[in-house]
């Protein structure tokens, strides 16, 4: 595992530990010699995440459509700032250049993220392993929504096998990690 792909808000959220959170992600990236692959963002959780892999020395691209560029939402101190086209394009770059996929707190877009990955998995367009980082029990709602999916015949049960939730970022790259070796 090389490159993980870590999808968050655009927002810093209502409490500080979503921000500490960004912050022990980006630690654990750094410390595991892994590169960031994100949504290119300079604010919220997305900014904080950078800032952080960058600080300590890591390695850190991003995906951009060119309508958020325009909007001054693109971070200028990446190692390499990818401007796309639409945000489908954003995903497709992001799915490919990644190893694995974490999901951190944040909004709409997280959890469309995630969930795309999650359905590429079921149908078998990827093996990749995801998780959520479970900060302040966020993902709980979505899991309950998920596993009730599965037990009303809606998702195979398996479609979730290579999901894993935690609330450690060194727990979910070490799941991931032996996800990938599995």
């Amino acid at each position: 595992m090389r490159r993980v792909c870590v999808f968050c808000g655009s927002n810093l959220g209502d409490r500080t530990e979503y921000a500490e959170a960004a912050r022990a992600m980006g630690r654990a990236l750094v410390d595991r010699d892994l590169e960031l692959v994100y949504g290119g963002g300079r604010i919220g959780l997305m900014g904080v995440l950078a800032d952080t892999v960058l600080d300590n020395g890591g390695r850190a691209t991003g995906g951009i459509p060119k309508a958020l560029e325009a909007r001054e939402v693109a971070h200028g101190g990446l190692s390499e700032l990818r401007v796309v086209s639409t945000m489908h394009e954003r995903k497709a770059m992001m799915e490919q250049l990644s190893d694995a996929f974490i999901a951190m707190p944040g909004g709409l877009g997280t959890f469309e993220e995630i969930l795309e990955i999650l359905t590429w998995a079921q149908l078998g367009i990827h093996p990749k392993p995801s998780g959520l980082l479970n900060v302040a029990g966020y993902f709980d709602p979505l899991m309950e929504v998920l596993h009730q999916a599965a037990d009303r015949g809606f998702m195979p049960p398996q479609s979730l096998d290579n999901l894993y939730l935690g609330t450690e970022p060194l727990e979910l790259l070490d799941a991931c990690e032996n996800h990938s070796a599995g």
